[in-house]
């Protein structure tokens, strides 16, 4: 396949994604598109490589319910979507330089030697302090959250691949969504926080035709 066909074949499976109301509730993800799908989540990139972001998957139908219940901007995908995922991501006093999460992830995670663990703890350190002045832990929480988004990115662009239909959703009330999924799937408020969520599946009606600014809006040359 040369590029050209691979360039027609990524612009339609961008074309082919639109944010999906409601799914069709009889059709499942197969198991090994969804396992293609979290693997996609996985080799994502994330500033430092410090991947600072967490999925829980909620099948529960219970759990499902009660989500909806704070979830305004979910209530037709949370009762049809094949699968549907919380992003949470590690609240700033997680992200200390020195903490553990860090450590652990720097010398198990890594296997990074001393030396380079403790360069790219100071590494950081300077990130935080001056290039980026993330000089609370709300600010490292939004930054965290911004890396969760880039696996957002290719969770939705993996699925049209695929011809799976899905949807972001910021529409819900964060500490009540984060109470409800307390003790599911590993998920500890107290670590973590929810900063979007997004349900997949297929849907039972096409969409509207795709809507965007012009290109010469969107970029600038220097």
């Amino acid at each position: 396949m040369d590029n050209a066909q691979k360039r027609s074949q990524f612009h339609q499976a961008l074309t082919f994604r639109h944010a999906t109301k409601s799914f069709d509730p009889d059709r499942k993800i197969p198991e090994e598109d969804f396992a293609f799908l979290l693997e996609t989540a996985r080799l994502s990139p994330s500033s430092f490589g410090f991947e600072p972001w967490r999925l829980i998957v909620v099948q529960d139908r219970e759990l499902r319910e009660r989500l909806k219940a704070v979830s305004w901007g979910a209530q037709g995908q949370l009762p049809t979507a094949s699968h549907f995922v919380a992003m949470t991501v590690l609240r700033g006093e997680q992200l200390a330089p020195r903490g553990d999460y860090l450590a652990r992830l720097l010398a198990e995670g890594k296997g990074l030697p001393a030396d380079r663990q403790e360069g790219a703890k100071v590494r950081f350190e300077d990130f935080i302090d001056h290039d980026f002045h993330l000089d609370s832990p709300e600010k490292l929480t939004e930054w965290a959250a911004r890396q969760g988004y880039i696996v957002l990115g290719n969770l939705l662009t993996a699925a049209a691949f695929l011809g799976i239909d899905s949807c972001p959703i910021e529409g819900f009330t964060q500490e009540s969504v984060e109470s409800e999924l307390k003790g599911h799937g590993g998920y500890d408020p107290l670590t973590h926080a929810v900063v979007c969520l997004a349900a997949f599946g297929y849907r039972t009606q096409d969409p509207r035709p795709k809507v965007r600014r012009p290109l010469e809006q969107s970029v600038g040359w220097v």
